[in-house]
């Protein structure tokens, strides 16, 4: 897969701190904007933010803006109001209040209190790329059985006494290692490439069976990593020439044909994610896990950016026509990803689920962002 998505770096989430929001007696009422708002006012100057320089446009230029289902986006705006930066908390509270408006309202307030800015790399030669990431659904088994046997770790106790911890390959062959992960087991999968997906994309949902036989839904989300290189198995098989689709089906069925070589495969790979264990009470269930900004990811509402480009918390305008999917929506910068790296770079969170995993699997596409950034 195209890259190793660290899909909830706790030790970021301290960094993104909230910004107290106006008492309610100072929060003016969102205005209703009925009629058209004038986008022949002159642009702004453009602006360079870390990575990228954003080109002021005007809003008749974001294809498919009057046809995106835009109220969709709303809920992921107010999660992001949960956790909203300087620039965009004076604006939360009448997203809050335009939660149930109209639409067509909604546009309206946007083109009155926010500035298109198409988002160019600094340098040129940096073209747009769009990929896709998922919550894997996964079933498992709390004890070992015959079919369940390979282990998804809580971080082991002695993580912190060596940078970087073992490899993949050590932690499945060498006896001091084995003993140093023996009791950190959270649950068994029948399938190790399932457990490489897990890991890749950092967190994902488990139907877990318990001894007595009872069964309950978990989300597993990311919690360390053993510190060393991510190296992509798709790439290491078309290397080989084992494969010409590097998509996860693709490597699935290539792994169904070559069973032998499996741990060959995996082992390319020596980097490993380990995870912790949280409840998923249905209120939660709706969203996806905690992303960089600290706040539940929507699915097709959300995506990772470089946070050295676009600030988490910005409702961006994304445009991407491919193979896969063509996409023109209201999206929010709500995580980030260590091979996210660039200005006009997006992971599209898909949701979870099989269907949420075969878009994520295969995207990979052009893409075009305008960041929509308070006047």
């Amino acid at each position: 897969m195209k890259r190793f998505l660290v899909y909830a770096i706790v030790g970021m989430l301290a960094a993104c701190s909230s910004v107290p929001l106006p008492p309610a007696d100072e929060v003016r009422p969102a205005p209703r904007i009925t009629g058209p708002v004038d986008d022949s006012a002159p642009l702004p100057p453009a602006l360079t933010h870390g990575k990228s320089r954003w080109q002021p446009v005007r809003w008749s230029e974001l294809p498919g803006f009057e046809d995106d289902a835009i109220h969709e986006a709303w809920n992921a705006w107010i999660k992001s109001c949960e956790r909203p930066g300087a620039t965009f908390a004076p604006l939360c509270p009448q997203v809050r209040q335009l939660s149930i408006a109209a639409p067509h309202e909604q546009r309206a307030w946007m083109r009155s209190r926010l500035q298109p800015y198409r988002v160019e790399p600094v340098q040129a030669g940096d073209p747009g790329l769009l990929t896709g990431y998922y919550e894997p659904l996964l079933e498992g088994s709390r004890l070992p059985t015959a079919t369940h046997t390979v282990p998804l770790y809580r971080p082991p106790a002695t993580l912190a006494s060596r940078r970087p911890w073992y490899t993949r390959q050590e932690m499945e062959t060498v006896p001091e290692v084995r003993a140093q992960l023996r009791g950190r087991e959270i649950a068994w999968l029948a399938d190790p490439v399932d457990a490489l997906v897990l890991q890749i994309q950092g967190s994902g949902r488990m139907r877990v069976t318990e001894p007595d036989g009872t069964q309950r839904v978990v989300r597993l989300a990311f919690a360390a990593s053993n510190d060393q290189p991510y190296r992509s198995v798709g790439s290491w098989l078309l290397q080989q020439g084992a494969i010409r689709d590097a998509s996860w089906p693709g490597i699935k069925a290539w792994t169904v044909q070559n069973p032998q070589r499996v741990n060959e495969m995996l082992w390319a790979n020596p980097r490993t994610v380990f995870f912790r264990e949280e409840p998923l009470p249905d209120l939660d269930a709706a969203f996806g896990p905690r992303g960089a900004q600290g706040v539940p990811l929507t699915p097709g509402r959300s995506i990772a950016v470089d946070k050295d480009s676009i600030p988490y918390g910005t409702p961006v305008w994304l445009a991407s026509a491919g193979p896969v999917t063509n996409l023109q929506r209201l999206v929010l910068a709500q995580d980030t990803g260590s091979a996210i790296v660039g200005s006009v770079r997006a992971d599209y969170f898909a949701g979870w689920g099989p269907d949420a995993g075969d878009l994520a699997g295969r995207l990979k596409q052009p893409l075009r962002l305008w960041v929509l950034w308070p006047k």
